[in-house]
């Protein structure tokens, strides 16, 4: 599919679902990574993520373009655009779009493991930690002891 196929889609699921024209451009973005698709507040413009339309199919990818046209027309009436709004949940439901979209085979966020131990000195309780801190700000929640810091031999590939 190519953008000028996704701009009569798009345009298509505005008047069908919305019953309002979509009036700005649709574009595939092919280096959107952790989203599906994204709206423009400045220019009114919808990139939508290729890759989601290749892994789920058209269905997943309508639910996508709706919620992105959701932020179009809500950010244009001057109603409540933004996720966390009453307007944009209630209309995003009303249409049958997509609240979040499926993570991509490959792409799926994995936990960084804890690289970092604080030890207390006094009671020997131990602190994982992903980043690493300064002991000497801290102390032991359990003792008020004083802590000191050791990396762990973790293997960082998958």
């Amino acid at each position: 599919m190519d953008n000028k196929t996704l701009q009569q889609w798009v345009e298509q699921i505005s008047i069908e679902s919305f019953g309002r024209p979509f009036r700005h451009r649709a574009t595939f973005n092919a280096r959107l990574r952790s989203t599906g698709g994204r709206y423009f507040t400045r220019s009114h413009d919808i990139e939508i993520n290729p890759k989601q339309l290749e892994s789920f199919g058209r269905e997943e990818t309508e639910k996508i373009i709706k919620h992105e046209l959701c932020h179009y027309h809500l950010h244009l009436m001057k109603r409540g655009y933004r996720h966390r709004d009453a307007d944009f949940k209630q209309l995003l439901a009303q249409v049958g779009g997509s609240r979040f979209c499926s993570a991509l085979p490959g792409q799926a966020k994995r936990a960084q493991p804890y690289r970092y131990k604080l030890v207390c000195h006094s009671c020997g309780m131990e602190y994982l930690r992903k980043r690493k801190v300064d002991p000497t700000r801290y102390a032991c929640g359990k003792c008020r002891g004083k802590l000191f810091i050791t990396m762990l031999d973790i293997d960082l590939e998958p």
